[in-house]
């Protein structure tokens, strides 16, 4: 009675997290996975550019496109855009600006993505730990019942060497007397 007390204050002392855990221990459900939720349009979008934004694809397109830029603005004969080419580090600065929120935004996704799986490692790690408390017992009991049989094995060898002593006694004994 005392033992089950300790564990209910156990128990108690548990946040909810862990109690849901024990929970499912206890009645043998599996940790849900974090699921892959619907993505908005936004979401979606977000996404796309980041992945476009963070590629080597990306870096040579755009160095493509200023190098292409300024052949052009040096090949014509009046330039739409002189050199400091003001036009193309307005058109950069635009690319850069509306790239920025697009990266965050995908960025924060992506973090509470990984807080999920986190919380999902901890749930069956946590699982995991409780069914190997819950074996420990078992092997412990299959370890007595191994080692009663071995000292049961032993006992009889034991009693077999000795009648074997006793008969070889009396073999000799009686060979002596002869």
């Amino acid at each position: 009675m005392a033992d089950t007390n300790h564990l209910l204050n156990d128990i108690a002392r548990l946040n909810t997290v862990e109690r849901q855990i024990i929970e499912r221990f206890i009645h043998r459900q599996r940790a849900a996975a974090p699921s892959e939720e619907k993505l908005s349009l936004g979401d979606r979008v977000a996404d796309r550019i980041a992945a476009l934004g963070g590629s080597w694809r990306f870096i040579f397109v755009t160095i493509g496109a200023i190098v292409g830029w300024i052949v052009v603005n040096q090949a014509m004969g009046k330039a739409f855009d002189p050199y400091p080419y003001i036009l193309l580090n307005l058109m950069l600065g635009c690319v850069a600006a509306l790239q920025a929120p697009f990266i965050m935004m995908s960025q924060n996704r992506q973090v509470a993505h990984d807080r999920l799986n986190a919380q999902h490692d901890y749930e069956v790690n946590t699982k995991a730990e409780l069914e190997i408390a819950r074996l420990h017992p078992r092997i412990d009991e299959i370890r007595n019942i191994r080692w009663i049989e071995l000292m049961r094995r032993q006992q009889q060898q034991i009693a077999l060497l000795t009648q074997l002593v006793i008969n070889q006694g009396a073999a000799a004994a009686e060979s002596g007397r002869r």
